[in-house]
């Protein structure tokens, strides 16, 4: 295959790229309003149709509904994941909408991830058109609707597909500092904590209460504790309930918790640790809630040898593509740690994830299409 010039083809279809990706943005698909999710699964699923790919559309339950396409019919499998879904509310795009300034598009879900989608409608496109033979390969591409709140849904499909397929491509964004792979992410633990006390008047009769709030802030301390920066392992509460009025002793009080770590032992470490939590304060009572909602993704061998392949087919396209990691999880997560060689972070360049300033650079969705069917081609 002759990439460079599969490259000038994409290159020379870059508007429409950017006008896919401004109307893949303009359908608001928050991960909680399933509705929204599920008009943008409609909607892609008659893209991808339109494109030759036999397209399914799966049951997200209380969650949006998933997309399955797949093109090719040979023996060895390939998976390409995406997601639809978005962090950003519904309204969003009124406040802030979509703009293309100094060669980049702006927009809310633009990086996060709906430039991966382009790449996906326009690698199917080139395939057929260009043409690209995948020589006895199967490409399946399954979009999901909740993977920014922890794909409970897509998961057992992901790895269904995933322990099918010789290799994973992940179109999550590229790192922002250097457009790199991640070939590893933390894991991710989340738990809600509850305490229950008994309120009293914090000032006639403060002895006869018991605090929620002191009981939570005790425990706090006790989880914050666990964060050890020699193995990359994180604690954050990000949110802390209780208390009805200031000079009422709380009986009730919550806060919310996330964990990162980067190996196996350490997430066992402070989930056995979270799980295993008992009241400090006399009289008051304690509920733990939560789990493990992403493993931590491994470094595979591999892995590092399809980045490999990436960097090889980089050079040709004239970019590097070095590779990292992250802290911030992702359905690689789940595919890396089934033991699938996995490649993840080689959407789009940009910045901003999740945030006001959340951009694509236009020239890097031909690039990054040239690449995703280079590697295509390639895993067997």
């Amino acid at each position: 295959m002759d990439i460079r010039a599969l490259l000038k083809y994409l290159r020379s279809h870059r508007a429409e790229m950017a006008a896919d990706l401004r109307w893949l943005v303009e359908m608001e698909s928050p991960s909680t309003e399933k509705a929204a999710t599920d008009r943008l699964a409609a909607a892609l699923a008659e893209r991808l149709k339109s494109l030759g790919a036999r397209t399914e559309i799966i049951d997200g339950g209380r969650f949006g509904n998933h997309v399955r396409a797949v093109i090719g019919n040979g023996p060895s499998q390939v998976l390409v994941l995406c997601h639809m879904d978005t962090v950003w509310p519904l309204g969003e795009l009124a406040r802030r909408p979509v703009r293309i300034e100094d060669g980049k598009l702006y927009g809310p879900g633009a990086f996060d991830m709906k430039a991966g989608i382009v790449d996906t409608l326009w690698a199917i496109r080139a395939i057929n058109e260009f043409p690209v033979a995948l020589e006895g390969t199967r490409v399946v591409f399954l979009y999901n609707s909740d993977e920014e709140v922890g794909s409970f849904s897509s998961r057992p499909h992901i790895e269904e597909e995933a322990r099918r397929s010789q290799g994973v491509l992940v179109l999550e964004p590229s790192r922002p500092e250097d457009g790199g792979v991640k070939l590893w992410r933390k894991g991710v633990a989340q738990f809600t904590i509850r305490a229950g006390g008994r309120s009293s008047h914090a000032g006639s009769e403060p002895d006869e209460g018991v605090s929620a709030v002191h009981e939570l802030c005790a425990q706090a301390q006790r989880l914050i504790a666990l964060a050890d920066r020699s193995t990359g392992t994180t604690v954050n509460i990000g949110v802390f309930r209780g208390g009805t009025r200031v000079n009422v002793v709380a009986a009730e009080a919550e806060f919310e918790v996330d964990y990162r770590a980067a190996t196996d032992p350490e997430m066992d470490r402070v989930v056995a640790f979270t799980q295993a939590l008992t009241p400090i304060g006399k009289g008051a009572t304690l509920t733990v809630k939560g789990g493990v909602n992403r493993p931590p993704m491994p470094i595979l061998p591999a892995s590092q040898r399809l980045h490999a392949t990436a960097e090889r087919f980089a050079a040709e396209l004239g970019f590097a593509i070095p590779a990292g990691g992250t802290g911030a999880g992702s359905d690689g997560n789940l595919t890396a740690h089934l033991g699938v060689p996995t490649l993840d972070g080689i959407g789009a360049r940009g910045s901003g994830s999740h945030a006001l300033h959340e951009h694509v650079v236009i020239d890097s969705l031909p690039e990054r299409t040239a690449l995703v069917v280079g590697l295509l081609t390639s895993i067997k």
